[in-house]
């Protein structure tokens, strides 16, 4: 990852979770997670901290479009975010199987089709985070909102 992919214009987005969000809707679809069930394409996203090293999880929505694979940060600079960044790796979990991956942050026009897909999917869920914004937004108004929001490209190594 390179510095420029790690650096981040002005100060920092975050929307912190409610309570109900919090102590409810993240724990419910973790442990559903957990025992297999995923619910609209979830996992438990497994991280190591950047300060500690200790595996941080948190419950994400993982997007496939044009058989590419990506994360998307609804909330904005999250820990989970920076945990990634520092790392570059880490794990989907789903059940049993965890899945290894690498991470690269997509910069500049890579991100209005990725955006715009998630929005399309999970808009019903997180629209709130986003201005506004929606799938049917223009280029300039999604362009606008992109910095905002993390967008992680992931690959899974070949065994």
């Amino acid at each position: 990852m390179s510095a420029e992919s790690a650096a981040s214009p002005g100060p920092a987005h975050y929307q912190r979770p409610g309570w109900f969000t919090r102590n409810l809707m993240n724990r419910i679809v973790a442990r559903l997670t957990k025992m297999g069930v995923s619910l609209w394409g979830s996992r438990v996203l497994r991280v190591p901290g950047r300060k500690s090293g200790l595996p941080r999880s948190n419950p994400v929505n993982v997007l496939t479009l044009d058989g590419a694979r990506y994360l998307v940060s609804p909330r904005g600079e999250s820990d989970w975010v920076r945990n990634l960044r520092a790392s570059g790796t880490g794990e989907l979990v789903v059940g049993r199987r965890a899945e290894a991956f690498t991470a690269a942050e997509l910069t500049d026009e890579r991100t209005l089709p990725v955006l715009r897909a998630y929005l399309r999917r999970w808009k019903w869920e997180v629209g709130q985070f986003f201005d506004g914004m929606g799938p049917d937004s223009t280029d300039e108004e999604l362009r606008a909102i992109a910095a905002k929001h993390p967008m992680f490209a992931i690959q899974v190594p070949p065994r």
